[in-house]
Formats: structure tokens, C-alpha cells, sequence
């Protein structure tokens, strides 16, 4: 039972206390019964709402009977009004009537489940290709534990940073709705300074599928730090394909035995980086074995997470049904292998048909030479975000608002080697981009350094935003003209990969789209002297990194960030921000 009224209890013009009256049965004494009042507040969920509130508990107390006239009290002084006895009396009757209305009528459901991780992010001693050397671990593991959870989860990780440098994690795919506040980069996060802690809160908003995590500062992701994100569906959801045996999660990368920061200062330096030294599973080379049972069927779920290769994905003597790709479920066709290109993943399923032994599951490097390979063995044992099927949104019927057409470009700025979009090479500004939109902070940036289509002339240092529209239907075409293979990532979305083509885009390819069943994925490759077309919709307000996904070219500049605004601060669109946000460069108080 509530009793409910507008008040100057808390510092919201419309706000509505509420309070709930509920007994204690089990702690009430027949003539004297205890109750239960929650204090909560009913706050509008935008300034002009009167009808539209989201609900903020404060406290519980707990009350007998004989208390009744401290609760009145209580109450009365909260409005500054008067009670008298015969309301007393009255009121009461309503309360226990709503009780026992509740008690037959109700029942309370639980919000979505909450799961907590603390991460300590720390050095260590590693040597996955044999070589001992500097890694960065979580929790003391390389790599870092897998995060498994269900569809709107709430994930809260606290990232105690034991570092002797300032660190992020992002985590690759999720889309972080209303959210980016939690993206984890720098245009969107201050990073953690050594021997701090930060947490990220967030939820895994109408998702299923296969993620990863990885450190989004300087390259440190070429030490470690990343690991599997995977979000199962809700048991009340069903899946198109029959459901698995188990599952296993395969983390492929190209490694280097070089120090992650003597990496960093070749390219610092004006210096490409070498071929890998070769190609990890799991953080292991030729040394990983998953095991199964004759006749049964397992998940795969396999992420590139290098900094740099593509790799070809197989394993011997079975074929892959492939389900899923970055959150939505395909075709289900089969393969003997498939291409996974830095920062993609995809789930297959495997059925263990075979005789009884080990069989050789297999990574390989594309585009390089030589062919890098690392090997795993296969052995066998002795004895509610709804799917968003492959084809179900029918994209091919919206409107696109606006072309954004992106060149990547290989330069020398200053003497050094650098890599730009559009002729502009980027730049993190001291204050994280979502802070100065956020507080309208000057000088950060503006919406006109970057341009829709490329630019001719020599490319420039700067900091790159895109300006879009919340809603917006947005087509962009990812131009390489150079000769490497390109893979490009989009935070907070996933994209209707629509064409791929060599030469230079026209608008005569929009003829060769595929308009009806394309996949939605968050990263897409671009094949050397070509062009990919991708389709989104812009439904999730925020600033989202667009980057390449090979490290070494992001580090260098090869990314950008899309604004998705309108000029409604609501929490239907975008939550507040948090109230553990880090500040920085100009978004810093003075002291």
C-alpha cells in the first residue's frame, strides 16, 4: 500500500516521494505487528514529464504498530501538513487494505541479475612463444578471465590499475545503450592513473553473442589484458539451432616477443611495425587442447584479438557450422574454414564425428609472409536480447539520411610516419571528447575538422568527429587504396556489412548491395585496392570511436569518433553521467 505525494524533500521541482507499506510477519507479535515502510522517490524522466517516473529507493524502516503516530509525524514532517486523528484512522484502514491487496494480488519480480568482477591489473613474467617477457595480466592470468553472463546482465567491474602507466579497457562489440559514458577509450573515459581504481557499470542491454575485452591505451594491448566477452540468451528466449553441448572460447592473436613498449616507440619514432612472431591461442602456441565427447556438438567461439592479421580458422577433419557472427545469428551454412579478421568474432558448431583421437584445430595468418601458424588440439574423451537472425531487419527499406565515404591513407607528418581518414590524422585532445560535449567545453574539438568524403593535399594532425543525428540511417563506405588489408570497427553499433567491391566506390555499386539478409557486425575488413559498404542505424546516442582495429594504424591515427545527438537530455536516450566519472584536461575542477 503507497501513500504518495508531491514534495520539496528532495531537490526535484517533480519529484514524488512514495512510500510502501509492507508487514513482517514473520518478526510481528498478534498484538503488536511490525511493518515495513520503504522511502522512495519518483523522479520524472524528462524535466517536462508529469507522468513518466523512474523510481529511486532511498531507505527501509521498520516500525511496530505502537510507532504508527512517529510514521504520521514523520510524514507530516516531511510536507509540513496536518494530519489529524480521524485521518490517522482513515489512512491506516487504506494501508491495511492495500496490503492485503498486494499480498494476494502481487508478486515482486527481481531486476536483471548483477555480476561483479574485480580485475587487478598488474605486470608479469610470460612467455607464450617461448621467450620470457614483460605481460599484463588480470588477476595474475594471461589472458584475462572470460566474462560470461545473459542478455541484460548488469556487469560491474572494478579495474584496480597496478600499472606504472595510466590504462583503460574497452570492451570490443558491446554496445554500451545510452551509455558510452562505460566505452572504456580515450575520447570517451579518463584513463585510470597508476595505482588507482575505476568501475565501469554497465549492461549487456538486448545482446547475445561472442565479445571480447582488450586494453584501449597506447599498446598495451600487444602485452595482454583482453579476454572473452560472451553473453548467452535469457532460458526463455530460444536459439535457431539446437542447443549445444558445451562450449569453448578460443582467443586467436598474433604475438610479438618484442616489449610492448619498445613497440610503441618504433612507431613513435616514424617506424611501421614488423611481421608478428607468431600466432597465439588462448595465450599459448601449440600448446591449448579442448576436449569432447564422440557424437556430441560444441560451440567454438573464436575472436581475433591481434593487433594486426587476419587469420584463417580451421579444424582438421571437421567442418564449421557457422551460427553467429558478432551477435547475430546467420545462415548456418558450413565451411571447412573461415577468415576472421582482427577484432571479429564468429561461433561455429562443431560435431564430433569422428573416430576417437586428437585431431589439429588450426590458426593461420592471411596476407603475410611467410604464413604464420599456431595449432590447438581437439580431443576427443575416452568415452531475453532476442537472436536477430540473418535476414529478420528488413534494412534494405530505410531511407539513408546521409553517405559518409572514408578514405584511409598512409602519410608523413613531420617526418614521422603517421596514418589519416580523410586526410586527417587523429589526435587524443587532454580531455576526453564525451566530457567536453557533455559540459560544453570549448577548444576540444568541432564537427568540422573531418569531412563526408576524402580530401586531396597532405594529411594534417587533428581530432576527428563526425557530427550525426540520433535515428539517423547512415550508409559508409571504407575506401583502401592502399595495398594491405583494412579492418574497421565501430563501437556502440553493429552494421549491415551491404557490399564489398575493388577499385573506387560509385554510386553505381549501390546497385551489386545486398538490401535483404546482410550481417550486422561491429567490424568489417576491407580488402587491399578496394571498398566495403556498410548501413547503420543510429539509434544509440553517445560519442562512439570509429577505428581501425589493427592497432599499430589506430595508434597512428587511423580513427575518429561519430557523435549521435539531438538536443534532448533524456533518460530515454542517454543515462546521466556517472557519479564516479573521472575528470581531466579541461574537464578538471580547479583547485
Amino acid at each position: 500500500m503507497c501513500f504518495i505525494t508531491s514534495s520539496s524533500f528532495i531537490d526535484h521541482p517533480k519529484a514524488i516521494n512514495i512510500f510502501v507499506l509492507w508487514p513482517l510477519s514473520l518478526y510481528s507479535s498478534h498484538s503488536n505487528p511490525s511493518f515495513v515502510i520503504d522511502v522512495a522517490i519518483l523522479r520524472p524522466l524528462q524535466p517536462s514529464s508529469n507522468v513518466l517516473y523512474t523510481l529511486h529507493p532511498i531507505n527501509l524502516v521498520t516500525f511496530k504498530l505502537s510507532d504508527f503516530d512517529c510514521l504520521f509525524s514523520f510524514a507530516q514532517k516531511l510536507e509540513g501538513i496536518y494530519i489529524s486523528d480521524t485521518m490517522k484512522q482513515a489512512i491506516f484502514l487504506h494501508f491495511f487494505l492495500g496490503i492485503l491487496a498486494c499480498l494476494s494480488g502481487f508478486r515482486v519480480d527481481a531486476e536483471d541479475a548483477y555480476r561483479y568482477f574485480t580485475w587487478e591489473v598488474t605486470y608479469g613474467t610470460i612467455s607464450p612463444l617461448g621467450v620470457p617477457q614483460q605481460g599484463i595480466l588480470i588477476n595474475g592470468l594471461f589472458p584475462g578471465p572470460n566474462v560470461e553472463c545473459v542478455t541484460n546482465d548488469n556487469i560491474i567491474v572494478n579495474v584496480i590499475n597496478k600499472l606504472d602507466e595510466p590504462f583503460l579497457i574497452t570492451w570490443n562489440g558491446i554496445q554500451q545503450r545510452k551509455t558510452s559514458w562505460q566505452d572504456g577509450v580515450l575520447g570517451t573515459n579518463c584513463p585510470i592513473p597508476p595505482n588507482s581504481n575505476w568501475t565501469y557499470k554497465f549492461q549487456a542491454k538486448d545482446q547475445i553473442g561472442t565479445y571480447n575485452y582488450f586494453p584501449s591505451t597506447k599498446l598495451h594491448k600487444a602485452a595482454g589484458g583482453f579476454g572473452g566477452f560472451n553473453i548467452a540468451q535469457r532460458s526463455v528466449i530460444s536459439i535457431p539451432y539446437p542447443q549445444p553441448d558445451g562450449e569453448f572460447t578460443l582467443l586467436v592473436a598474433d604475438w610479438y616477443e618484442t616489449n610492448f613498449k619498445v613497440l610503441q616507440q618504433k612507431l613513435d619514432s616514424g617506424n611501421p611495425l614488423p611481421l608478428p612472431d607468431g600466432l597465439l591461442i588462448n595465450g599459448l602456441h601449440q600448446a591449448a587442447t579442448f576436449t569432447g565427447e564422440p557424437g556430441k556438438t560444441y560451440k567454438f567461439r573464436v575472436s581475433n584479438v591481434g593487433i594486426a592479421t587476419s587469420i584463417n580458422f580451421r579444424i582438421q577433419g571437421h567442418v564449421l557450422k557457422l551460427i553467429e557472427v558478432e551477435g547475430a545469428h546467420t545462415l548456418q551454412e558450413t565451411y571447412e574454414c573461415l577468415d576472421i579478421h582482427v577484432g571479429q568474432s564468429v561461433a561455429v558448431l562443431v560435431t564430433l564425428h569422428g573416430s576417437p583421437k586428437d585431431y589439429f584445430i588450426v590458426a593461420s595468418t592471411r596476407f603475410t609472409k611467410p604464413i604464420l601458424t599456431n595449432t590447438a588440439i581437439l580431443r576427443y574423451a575416452a568415452n531475453a536480447a532476442r537472436p536477430n537472425p540473418q535476414g529478420s531487419f528488413h534494412y534494405g527499406t530505410i531511407a539513408v539520411a546521409r553517405t559518409i565515404i572514408l578514405a584511409n591513407t598512409q602519410a608523413k607528418i613531420n617526418g614521422k610516419l603517421r596514418y589519416a581518414v580523410n586526410s586527417i590524422s587523429y589526435e587524443d585532445p587532454a580531455t576526453p571528447l564525451k566530457l567536453a560535449d557533455w559540459f560544453n567545453i570549448n577548444g576540444v574539438f568541432d564537427l568540422n575538422t573531418i569531412k563526408d568524403k576524402p580530401t586531396f593535399g597532405p594529411a594534417i594532425l587533428g581530432t576527428s568527429v563526425i557530427g550525426t543525428t540520433l535515428h539517423d540511417f547512415v550508409e559508409i563506405i571504407f575506401q583502401n587504396n592502399e595495398t594491405a588489408i583494412q579492418s574497421w570497427h565501430l563501437d556502440g553499433y553493429s552494421s549491415f556489412v551491404v557490399g564489398y567491391g575493388s577499385g573506387l566506390w560509385t554510386p553505381e555499386y549501390r546497385k551489386r548491395y545486398n538490401l535483404n539478409d546482410g550481417i550486422p557486425r561491429h567490424t568489417a575488413q576491407v580488402y587491399p585496392s578496394g571498398w566495403t559498404a556498410v548501413m547503420v542505424s543510429l539509434d544509440n546516442k553517445g560519442m562512439w570511436n570509429l577505428r581501425s582495429a589493427i592497432w599499430s594504424r589506430n595508434y597512428l591515427g587511423q580513427q575518429l569518433y561519430v557523435r549521435v545527438w539531438n538536443n534532448e537530455k533524456s533518460l530515454f536516450t542517454e543515462s546521466d553521467i556517472p557519479p564516479n566519472a573521472l575528470f581531466c584536461g579541461k574537464a578538471k575542477p580547479s583547485s
